[in-house]
């Protein structure tokens, strides 16, 4: 892990001007897309018929991660069995439900079996925000669960800044075959709407009294609670020093409260198994209160980064083995 003065990447992502896919999707150059499976964009504007789906060739992956600077990217290796259908289909309508926010972008692992033998499994997806994995899941994640796992990518880029749409990089018609609508995406309740708008224009102390606002009228609100806590991770993070908070760290390493903030530093900037193996670490060799607030803080972070990424698991059995 290296030490930088500057803030972390996903501050410093540039989200001005959407970048159209679709010449991506097509262009010989870069390798012909499926036939069927997209077609130049539609224009943007939220049409029932856009989708945000495109089929996409192995070599065109480093700029469709480098796509995630501007909108969360769901890369999706799939196959010609009936989980892969399932969850490609799942995953295209909830994509496309959010409007441009999110990307899914589609490999066909069947035209590409070095995909296929090198991937454990298939269909297996891999989420992007920032130009950095955030998270993989496969057809085992619950449908409901998928849904919440896009809500989650569209969440965490709306809170670091990343609030451009992207145009639509294909039809629905011409990817089903059919003419289809795309589904409603589901409205906010007001106070997470009020939250989301604040987080917009950077209010956060705004956004963090809406979302208590809604847990006190609803306590067992668990998207206010998550949202209410990564709110709080970019309000004890905005306008940081990184190389000061590293230094005070390495300075003190009995100091809780520095661990921590290297911590918070190190989610926000997508250098999720360093702060998550810091915490573990100080967990493992200090006792008391010290001890307890870095284990609350540690699945505070775990919440924010979510229960279903292979990272927050592995941190898991680590943590129950320093406790225990």
């Amino acid at each position: 892990m290296t030490d930088s003065a500057q803030e972390p990447q996903s501050r410093r992502v540039d989200t001005r001007g959407a970048v159209d896919l679709s010449a991506l999707a097509s262009n010989p150059a870069s390798g012909q897309a499926q036939s069927g499976q997209t077609s130049q964009a539609a224009p943007a504007g939220g049409n029932a018929a856009d989708s945000w789906a495109v089929a996409v060739q192995p070599q065109q992956l480093q700029q469709v991660v480098e796509l995630s600077a501007q909108a969360p990217v769901i890369v999706l290796i799939f196959g010609a069995d009936a989980a892969s259908a399932t969850m490609k289909t799942t995953l295209e309508d909830l994509v496309d439900a959010q409007q441009g926010r999110v990307l899914l972008a589609e490999i066909d692992s069947s035209a590409h079996p070095e995909l296929a033998q090198s991937a454990d499994q298939v269909p297996v997806a891999t989420a992007f925000i920032g130009g950095r994995p955030v998270g993989e899941f496969d057809s085992s994640v619950p449908t409901e669960q998928l849904g919440q796992l896009v809500t989650q990518m569209v969440q965490m880029a709306t809170q670091n800044g990343m609030t451009q749409k992207l145009p639509a990089q294909s039809s629905r018609a011409a990817r089903d075959g059919a003419t289809a609508e795309a589904p409603a995406e589901p409205e906010l309740p007001p106070l997470h709407q009020e939250a989301q708008d604040a987080l917009e224009t950077g209010d956060y102390e705004r956004a963090a009294g809406a979302y208590e606002r809604a847990i006190k009228e609803k306590p067992d609100d668990e998207e206010a609670k998550l949202g209410l806590a990564q709110v709080k991770l970019l309000q004890r993070t905005s306008g940081v020093d990184v190389a000061h908070v590293r230094q005070a760290a390495a300075d003190h390493p009995d100091d809780v409260s520095a661990q921590i903030a290297v911590a918070d530093v190190d989610i926000l900037g997508g250098h999720v198994e360093d702060g998550l193996s810091r915490l573990v670490r100080f967990i493992q060799t200090h006792f008391g209160d010290d001890r307890e607030t870095a284990r609350a803080h540690l699945v505070e972070l775990y919440s924010i980064v979510g229960d279903s990424d292979p990272r927050v698991s592995t941190s898991r059995r680590q943590l129950a083995r320093a406790l225990f």
